[in-house]
This record gives C-alpha cells, sequence and structure tokens, in this order.
C-alpha cells in the first residue's frame, strides 16, 4: 500500500462508477489513488494533507468530479484531483464532538447538482448547485446526537427517501429531507443506553431492501446486521457464522455484483455474502480496527 503511512487512518474508500479497478482512499494524512485495483497507489496533491478526510464520492455523470468529506466542512475538484476547492457547508463550530466531520457525501444521480452531505454531529445539509452553496435541513430530532449522521443512503427509485444512521437508530425521510421519522433497533441489553448504529447500504438493484450496522455501543463488544426487504417496513437481524466482536461498521457492494455484500465490524471482522444476506461466511483474515469498505469485482 506504499505510499500510504503503515501507521494513518484510511476512513473513507470509494470505487469510480466509470472504472472499477480505480479507487480513491481518504487518509488522515491525504487523498490517495489506485488505478489497478489497489496494488499500487499514488498520493493526490491537495489542500487535504493533515486533515481527516471522512467520506470521499465521485461523480457518476462527470468522473472527473470528486467530493471530500472532511473533519470539517469538504473540498472538491472538478478536474479529476488536479485542482481542489474549499467548500463551507456552514456547520456548527463546536459541536457536541468538537469539530464536525463529514461523514457522507452523495451526489444525487436525479440530478447531479443536487449533493447530499451528512455530519458527525450537525445533522443533514444539501446542494443544489453542485455544492457551491448550502442548506442545513430541518433537526431529525430534539436530541442533538440524533443528528449525529453516522450513514447516508438515497432512494432514487419511486417511492423516493434519504435513510439516515445515527445513535440512535435509523431515521427515513420521504419528502427530500423536510421531516424525518425514526426507527429504533432493540437494544442488546438491558443496560445499554439505546441501540447504536452506524453505516446503512441499500441492494445495487433492489432499494427496498436495506442493511444497516448495528450494536450496542461504539466500539461496543457485540453487533448486528440489520436488514429490511420491504423498505424499512419492517426488519430482521441476520444471522452470522461467528458473533460480532463490536458493532457492525460498514458495508459495500457493487453494481455488477449486488447480491455480493461485504461488511465489517469496528474490530476488524469481515463477513461476505454472495445472496444478498440470506448466508454469511466470515473471513479468516481479521484487522485490528475498520472504518470503511470498498467491493471491486474482477
Amino acid at each position: 500500500r506504499h505510499p500510504i503511512p503503515s501507521e494513518c487512518n484510511v476512513r473513507a474508500l470509494t470505487v469510480y462508477p466509470d472504472n472499477s479497478h480505480r479507487i480513491l482512499a481518504g487518509s488522515d494524512v491525504g487523498l490517495y489513488r489506485s488505478d489497478n485495483a489497489g496494488e499500487t497507489w499514488e498520493k493526490l496533491e491537495s489542500p487535504m494533507d493533515g486533515i481527516q478526510v471522512w467520506s470521499v464520492t465521485v461523480d457518476a455523470t462527470d468522473p472527473d468530479t470528486i467530493f471530500v468529506g472532511t473533519r470539517p466542512d469538504a473540498f472538491r475538484s472538478r478536474d479529476g484531483g488536479r485542482t481542489w476547492k474549499a467548500l463551507s457547508l456552514g456547520v456548527t463550530i463546536p459541536c457536541p464532538v468538537g469539530i464536525p466531520r463529514t461523514t457522507n457525501m452523495i451526489v444525487d444521480p436525479r440530478d447531479h447538482r443536487t449533493i447530499w452531505a451528512g455530519i458527525e454531529v450537525d445533522g443533514v445539509y444539501k446542494s443544489v448547485d453542485g455544492g457551491d452553496t448550502w442548506r442545513h435541513l430541518p433537526a431529525l430530532g430534539p436530541d442533538p446526537f440524533q443528528g449525529d449522521i453516522h450513514g447516508l443512503a438515497l432512494r432514487v427509485s419511486p417511492p423516493s427517501a434519504i435513510y439516515a444512521t445515527t445513535p440512535f437508530g435509523i431515521a427515513t425521510s420521504t419528502d427530500e429531507g423536510e421531516s424525518w421519522k425514526y426507527h429504533h433497533f432493540p437494544k442488546f441489553h438491558e443496560s445499554d443506553n439505546r441501540s447504536y448504529c452506524r453505516g446503512v447500504m441499500l441492494k445495487a438493484d433492489d432499494p427496498n431492501v436495506i442493511f444497516v450496522g448495528n450494536g450496542d455501543a461504539i466500539p461496543g463488544v457485540t453487533g448486528a446486521i440489520q436488514r429490511s426487504t420491504d423498505g424499512g417496513q419492517s426488519w430482521e437481524a441476520l444471522q452470522l457464522p461467528v458473533e460480532p466482536n463490536s458493532v457492525m461498521y460498514w458495508f459495500a457492494t457493487h453494481p455488477s455484483r449486488p447480491h455480493v455484500i461485504a461488511a465489517a465490524s469496528l474490530y476488524g471482522y469481515v463477513y461476505v455474502s454472495t445472496d444478498a444476506g440470506e448466508t454469511w461466511r466470515k473471513l479468516r483474515k481479521e484487522f485490528g480496527e475498520i472504518r470503511t469498505l470498498a467491493l471491486m469485482p474482477h
């Protein structure tokens, strides 16, 4: 993985929509790109050196346009990463965790000028001009940590919806973020404050199928993969071959392999399903900590 420093944290990975072997990695020492499925990497010159990167996304309509969520705010490149512009989202500083983190950025495929951003801890922001200006959407609830956005997913096929995961559960908006309704998962232990949620992902070819990473806390001592097959109306905790050792943190899939789902616990367990979550196997390889995943088809 040279030249990525071995001691740095990589919190964001994204595969290019037009090239399944091209991938971006966002770290706390800058942004890196591989053109050969991670065999070799190059560091992109950017103003993000020394800034924590929490999310990376590429515009499917124009893959030269890249958005990078940082701590705080974000950056945008329109020329494939050669030059960058700092984006001021207007996030609240300080927030309950000090400096807020832009944990998710989504380019809306219905109109690539519309950008969604999830903030830890400051709710959801939206731009309709490609990131030049931003609007803070209504709060997800009265508790500030109901706006502690960990995961963000967009359903574009009718009925459209946006999903946000937080320490409280999964919040759904069916009116473009103007209002939200929460679903709370069962606690793992009676003494838990709540049932904590992290990543959220829709099945690539069926937005009725939703996966949520769940656990007793962060980092927690156990976790679960929650799945809905009816657009969030009902949920089930999926059977895993080995109990997670911490919260289930993140997911990955690829449009060309929609039935293949990868899921990771924060403390390094990786599970893979080839039947959209019906069955799972745990990989033998374990890691110290996993904050992100990407799936790249051969």
